[in-house]
């Protein structure tokens, strides 16, 4: 009679605990490798656009995408913040899409830097699709530039991407920043830099690199709508402005073409500190 060949049948189990280990240490160290992009916006989690781009995002090769963004519209809330916050779990045809936080676009970017990327700390922040440009110095008003200067703040690389709220160029729009997005998972990001994406609608002519310039919103005039003996309500009518100074980010989206800017944290005008610092301000 043959007697069972246990050591043979040990070796067996052995190696397949150890395949078994390399293979969920592989499969720890690719997870731990993937690329963490934050996603929000200031249109509000449930935003067609921030869906868009989240499933242009989701496509990329070892990206992992988390979203946090604010529950219901903040448009025109730069980079302010209430402080506390209430976080619902979204969800979308019935599967966990994201973190709705009851808060600023920049409350949704901390929440989501300081609780959900404790552990595995993000490598970006993106924000948008915005509907609506953010170009000129309506970047400043911008909820959706404020998002993105929250991650900056935070010593994240970030990228935030508008586009005419009339556009059909939505999953260009997308495409192109996903793949601005790759190229900073294959070559590095910028650091202390913000990129202000803005995508026109119609035919594209092209991406123009611009500075910020101009002003393509103006308020004309506030017109009374409610009025009693103590209080009157206003509501502001604004217009549109061409920008007629060809070097800015404004006059090339509004020719046609995707803007593309880089934008910093420091606001500081450096060319105006000897200027002060010769006025040889005292305390009285």
């Amino acid at each position: 009679m043959m007697r069972p060949n246990r050591l043979g049948n040990n070796s067996i189990r052995l190696s397949h605990i150890v395949t078994t280990i390399v293979l969920t240490c592989l499969s720890t160290l690719a997870s731990a490798q993937s690329y963490r992009v934050l996603l929000s916006n200031d249109d509000g989690i449930e935003s067609p656009r921030l869906h868009a781009l989240h499933a242009a995002l989701s496509a990329l090769a070892d990206v992992e995408v988390v979203v946090s963004a604010p529950n219901v519209n903040q448009s025109g809330a730069s980079q302010s913040s209430i402080g506390s916050i209430t976080v619902d779990n979204f969800e979308q045809d019935g599967r966990f899409f994201g973190y709705a936080v009851h808060g600023r676009p920049a409350d949704a970017v901390r929440f989501g830097i300081k609780e959900l990327g404790k552990d595995q700390p993000f490598d970006i922040v993106v924000s948008g699709i915005n509907r609506g440009a953010n170009v000129g110095n309506v970047s400043h008003l911008s909820g959706t530039v404020g998002a993105a200067m929250e991650g900056l703040y935070h010593g994240l690389p970030a990228i935030a991407v508008s586009e005419d709220p009339n556009s059909e160029n939505t999953a260009i729009t997308a495409k192109f920043t996903a793949d601005l997005v790759d190229r900073y998972r294959r070559l590095g990001a910028p650091s202390g830099t913000m990129i202000s994406i803005n995508v026109p609608a119609g035919d594209l002519k092209g991406v123009a690199v611009r500075p910020m310039g101009d002003s393509y919103l103006s308020t004309a005039r506030y017109d009374a709508t409610v009025q009693n003996a103590m209080t009157t309500d206003y509501e502001s009518v604004r217009r549109i402005v061409q920008s007629e100074d060809s070097s800015t980010d404004t006059y090339a989206y509004q020719q046609g073409y995707i803007s593309v800017t880089p934008l910093k944290f420091d606001w500081t005008d450096f060319e105006m500190l000897g200027e002060v610092e010769s006025w040889n301000l005292q305390i009285d």
